[in-house]
């Protein structure tokens, strides 16, 4: 104890709330008795792990490591954003590392090439929801490294007219006569792509562990995403997801978001020990939360309530967008997969809104297309990707 500090109120402080043996730690494991047959949803990066209650034991679906093609498709996402941040290297330092990482990108960015084909998407990477797409996305590969090469070479080529971001805009990333698809576009349908493979399996898993969703409680634990991102159910892309794959019968108030709170490893070999023991600590973590929101609501009856908000209004945007002088403070809504101010203003939102998962830019309609669909991807019209004028495979030449 600090020598400014009064023995006998910290004594009154810690009767509340701090030890094992306080009145709120009393308060949380009674309230967690009191859920201990509610069923427990826990999701961490990595995993998601179903409690049924009553002890029985756990579920697992460990959906990131099953994720197939995630990074592959991330590599094409993030050219956009690599030929920005060499624009970025090159304003700060015209004779530092520029160079040598934009050499380094074209090669690889070569071999990635060489090494894309409708056989590598349908034999090896293989994702259940790219089924039927497998030729449309190695053709969009193909064009995305094509002509992010030809301009590759001309920064290598003339660095003093083509490393600024006008130009990179106005002739790399958005819409004009001279590109046949944007990579803007590109950036969307990879998003999405990722966005819907994730919430197909997650959308089935969940469908097939028949949940009573009115009665469940849901926990994301951990960081999920940059460490600013992901630390509420609007900016969450998995929480978004668990409210769709609840056809929004999850009630909003049973969904908490704890970024500090213990996950659990991927399981390996079926050994399920470490995510049983965890469920005594994250059944009270939920329970104590909720019973404090009771609290509040019986304390100070007769005063405005706090809601969490309509989950559909946030899941798909609260408003829509219409002008480039607007001010958005969350996801505005998708209006169409053709909406295409909508789908490029929410990549702008994911990189300049620190809270933001960078892939969470389409990942929430992914999933309601998901659900509107019957969770079937093929059905579903992936913007970016369908529809587009891509040319045929290997026709584009990445020469200047």
């Amino acid at each position: 104890m600090s020598d400014h500090e009064s023995p006998e109120l910290i004594d009154l402080f810690t009767a509340y709330t701090a030890g094992p043996d306080s009145i709120g730690a009393h308060l949380r494991a009674a309230a967690a008795r009191a859920h201990a047959r509610d069923p427990l949803l826990v999701v961490t990066g990595a995993d998601m792990a179903l409690y049924p209650g009553d002890g029985r034991p756990p579920t697992v679906l460990a959906y990131r490591l099953s994720n197939r093609g995630f990074k592959e498709l991330a590599a094409v996402s993030h050219l956009g954003t690599a030929l920005a941040s060499l624009v970025e290297l090159y304003g700060h330092d015209p004779g530092g590392v520029w160079r040598a990482d934009a050499e380094k990108l074209l090669h690889r960015l070569r071999r990635s090439r060489a090494a894309n084909s409708t056989a590598l998407w349908r034999d090896r990477i293989a994702a259940v929801s790219h089924r039927g797409r497998e030729e449309a996305i190695a053709t969009m590969v193909d064009y995305a490294c094509a002509v992010t090469e030809r301009y590759l070479v001309r920064v290598l080529a003339e660095p003093s007219s083509c490393l600024n971001h006008r130009t990179l805009r106005e002739e790399y990333l958005e819409d004009g006569p001279d590109l046949a698809v944007s990579f803007n576009r590109i950036m969307v349908a990879t998003f999405f792509l990722v966005g819907m493979d994730n919430a197909h399996r997650l959308i089935a898993w969940c469908d097939g562990q028949d949940i009573d969703w009115a009665r469940t409680m849901v926990v994301v634990v951990g960081q999920i995403g940059r460490p600013t991102a992901g630390v509420t159910w609007r900016t969450n892309g998995v929480a978004g997801t668990v409210l769709a794959a609840s056809r929004h019968t999850l009630p909003l108030e049973r969904l908490y978001i704890a970024p500090h709170a213990p996950g659990f490893a991927t399981p390996v070999g079926g050994d399920l020990s470490e995510v049983t023991a965890l469920e005594p600590v994250l059944r009270q973590l939920w329970a104590g939360t909720r019973v404090t929101v009771e609290l509040g609501a019986a304390m100070f009856e007769g005063y405005p309530a706090f809601s969490p908000g309509d989950d559909r209004a946030g899941l798909l945007g609260e408003r829509t967008v219409t002008r480039a002088d607007e001010v958005i403070t969350e996801q505005p809504r998708i209006r169409s997969p053709k909406d295409w101010f909508t789908l490029v203003t929410r990549l702008r939102l994911v990189m300049e809104d620190p809270r933001q998962l960078l892939s969470g830019a389409v990942t929430d309609y992914a999933a309601q297309q998901l659900i509107e669909h019957g969770n079937n991807p093929l059905t579903v019209t992936v913007p970016g990707l369908d529809d587009e004028p891509y040319p045929a495979y290997g026709s584009v030449s990445a020469a200047a």
